[in-house]
């Protein structure tokens, strides 16, 4: 016979515990055998449900890679009189894991590792065994939620460029895509776990884009203000007021008549020449602030564009990078 099945409670139980477990009871399933091996070893199974603490790096989120330590460590005996030791290496133990990892469909068990140190106490050293377990979060569900609507808030901003200045339709649409913006925040506030070291990529991701849609609302204003005082200048009527003059006595009527017809002639084409003149000039000065409102108009969506393209890419290099 290789094997022999005992009871557990015969045999002495180490009592080895984890030191980054944040609660005392365990949630434990134990077998009450143990399994006695031909050539002098014992072989004990227990199955606990741990809660440990790890501390996260959110950085890249929902990209990020976190590694957590589970440590094994006997609580009463020292290195000398208890050694911990592992029976498989940490490849076998990564394949046997895959099989058995089990989530809710966010984290994706990565590897593995072990390793065995010395730990100096007050009263003594004590051997710890240390499994340094690396998990990646799957960031589909962040990628499709929110990060694709947000870049698609700011294309459409782009494209707003496009739509005609002389009406509201083009300033209402980007306060719109702003409010959309909020919102998405807001949600992302309430879904992003705190951190309290730097701001998560994600967070500099949104709030870029939200400011550089607050700066294109801006723009807008401007623009339609100058819009709106060129069209001020070409809706003003000229009038010429042409004054009026004192008959003549009867006397000198008839041999001054021709001479003040050919006088209110030349005032009425004087009158004239003023009033085209004046519009003249209003119509250049409507004409400069349309040409000045257009000129900026195109000059930032221009320095919009390469804006956008330098952050997305800067940004791009920064999540795949660090």
């Amino acid at each position: 016979m290789d094997t022999l099945a005992a009871p557990k409670d015969i045999f002495w139980t180490p009592d080895i515990g984890i030191v980054q477990s944040i609660k005392t009871e365990f949630g434990a399933k134990e077998f009450p055998y143990v399994q006695l091996l031909c050539f002098g070893l014992m072989a004990s199974s227990d199955i606990l449900t741990v809660t440990t603490a790890c501390m996260m790096d959110l950085y890249r989120f929902p990209f990020d890679i976190q590694s957590c330590n589970i440590t094994l460590q006997s609580s009463a005996h020292s290195v000398n009189e208890l050694s911990l030791n592992t029976l498989y290496g940490s490849v076998w133990l990564t394949q046997e894991s895959k099989q058995t990892f089990q989530s809710q469909g966010e984290w994706e068990l990565l590897s593995i590792n072990m390793t065995n140190s010395n730990s100096s106490f007050i009263w003594g050293i004590k051997n710890q065994l240390t499994y340094q377990i690396a998990i990646k979060r799957r960031p589909l569900l962040y990628l499709i939620n929110f990060m694709l609507p947000i870049f698609f808030f700011l294309v459409l901003d782009v494209i707003s460029f496009f739509i005609d200045t002389s009406g509201s339709d083009k300033l209402s649409f980007k306060v719109t895509l702003l409010l959309s913006i909020s919102v998405m925040l807001l949600i992302l506030n309430d879904t992003l776990p705190s951190t309290a070291d730097k701001i998560p990529l994600i967070g500099v991701y949104c709030s870029v884009i939200f400011s550089l849609i607050g700066i294109s609302i801006l723009e807008t204003i401007l623009v339609n203000c100058m819009m709106a005082r060129g069209a001020e200048s070409r809706s003003v009527e000229t009038t010429a007021a042409v004054t009026g003059q004192n008959d003549p006595p009867d006397s000198v009527r008839d041999q001054n008549e021709e001479y003040y017809c050919t006088l209110n002639l030349l005032k009425q084409i004087l009158t004239e020449f003023r009033a085209a003149t004046r519009q003249n000039q209003q119509e250049k000065t409507s004409l400069s602030w349309t040409t000045v409102a257009r000129i900026i108009d195109k000059t930032f969506l221009v320095l919009y564009v390469i804006t956008v393209i330098v952050f997305l890419s800067v940004l791009g290099k920064v999540w795949r990078l660090y």
